[in-house]
């Protein structure tokens, strides 16, 4: 079916142009670079029709030269349809203009593969416009270490605790913990997947992601209906991930991984990039190590400190409040008296001073005084220290 212009004379100019918008994320596989940029220039209507018909240029010809005799499109719309979903196109009010320019931008620099996306599959209610607007992704590790797996969930929970919009990948392990996370907190979370949307993958999640598009968040995907997952495509999806959201945390990564392979692509676009350090001989936090210890991400331990390093959600971290010490009214005098006792050997006066350096005339002053406020005690063998829990007297 040819889609331009005779879609255009029997349809709306919207839905003509999301006609073609399935025509051609059905035709080239993402990111395709050639064919975004003709699409840009053209409109949709027309470059679907030059794709059609090989008018188009050689770039553009060799991303969609396989695929182009593909008419799907009224198809792909109906199956996306009988899972309640639907495409966003650019130009519709839930379309992610801004959060998206950012792969616009890399792509002119010179950034190879993160060009953005010519439409998105949407499974759920919420406009991605706004989510995406303040929204931080959290990803990590598939074979994550029960660490990760707290972490995950105790971000996704304080993110929803802010309004903060999640994203992830919807994998098993970290992703799959932030995403529930997100979801005990109330929050919005968003899945951005590396297959279409009708696609059961990864398997046992679908009630997991029905929850997600049910509550207020979405799963969404540039694959149309019945595209299978691949790892090639994970990679290519990560670039969404960085570019819908202000910041990426990657709770736990190996060193070669797709979580590191997000972060790699959110400090190209410009994003922020954080990471959540690990035990140090862990191999599941070795890629999070090295993204700190080169500069490439900021070390963060939680949920106030990722809003802090981000900049735009809420207010700083609060500063911990120092907790009391027993020995917080102590003069230096009674300090010095005190660290020079042991509290399983006993001490005489004469050992004291010579330890801490204080006169035994003072110390046989002071230590009584310790005495009486439960910081010392004398017996047979001699004087000993006493650990309290809680600042009691002020001895000088």
């Amino acid at each position: 079916m040819s889609i331009a212009p005779r879609a255009a004379g029997q349809a709306t100019s919207r839905e003509a142009e999301r006609l073609a918008s399935a025509y051609l994320l059905r035709v080239a596989e993402p990111p395709a670079p050639a064919l975004v940029a003709f699409v840009a220039a053209r409109g949709p209507v027309e470059a679907a029709e030059r794709v059609r018909t090989g008018d188009c240029p050689a770039k553009v010809r060799k991303e969609t030269a396989a695929r182009k005799d593909v008419e799907l499109a009224e198809q792909d719309l109906a199956e996306a349809a009988k899972i309640g979903a639907r495409l966003v196109i650019p130009g519709d009010d839930d379309w992610p203009a801004w959060p998206l320019h950012s792969l616009t931008v890399a792509t002119h620099d010179g950034v190879a593969d993160v060009a953005p996306p010519l439409a998105l599959w949407v499974r759920g209610s919420v406009s991605l416009g706004l989510v995406a607007d303040r929204a931080v992704a959290v990803v990590g590790a598939r074979m994550c270490s029960n660490y990760g797996q707290n972490n995950a969930g105790e971000l996704g929970y304080g993110l929803a605790s802010r309004q903060v919009p999640l994203f992830s990948g919807a994998a098993i392990g970290i992703d799959a913990a932030a995403h529930r996370g997100a979801l005990a907190g109330g929050g919005v979370t968003v899945a951005v997947l590396g297959c279409a949307l009708d696609v059961d993958y990864p398997a046992g999640h679908q009630g997991l992601l029905k929850k997600m598009a049910d509550h207020d968040g979405a799963v969404i995907s540039e694959y149309p209906p019945g595209t299978p997952p691949a790892r090639y495509r994970f990679l290519v999806r990560n670039r969404l991930i960085a570019g819908l959201t202000d910041g990426t945390v990657v709770v736990e990564a190996g060193r070669r991984s797709g979580a590191r392979n997000t972060a790699t692509t959110a400090g190209a676009l410009g994003k922020v990039v954080m990471a959540m350090p690990g035990p140090v001989h862990s191999r599941t936090s070795a890629g999070c190590h090295d993204l700190i210890r080169d500069c490439k991400a900021t070390l963060v331990a939680n949920v106030d400190e990722v809003l802090d390093t981000v900049g735009r959600f809420g207010p700083p971290p609060k500063e911990a409040t120092p907790q009391p010490r027993p020995t917080d009214g102590f003069g230096k005098e009674a300090m010095r008296v005190y660290e020079a006792l042991v509290p399983r050997a006993g001490r005489s006066a004469d050992e004291v001073a010579a330890e801490s350096g204080i006169p035994v005339s003072r110390v046989r002053a002071v230590l009584p005084e310790l005495e009486l406020d439960g910081f010392a005690m004398r017996g047979a063998t001699g004087w000993r220290r006493i650990i309290r829990s809680a600042p009691q007297g002020n001895p000088s």
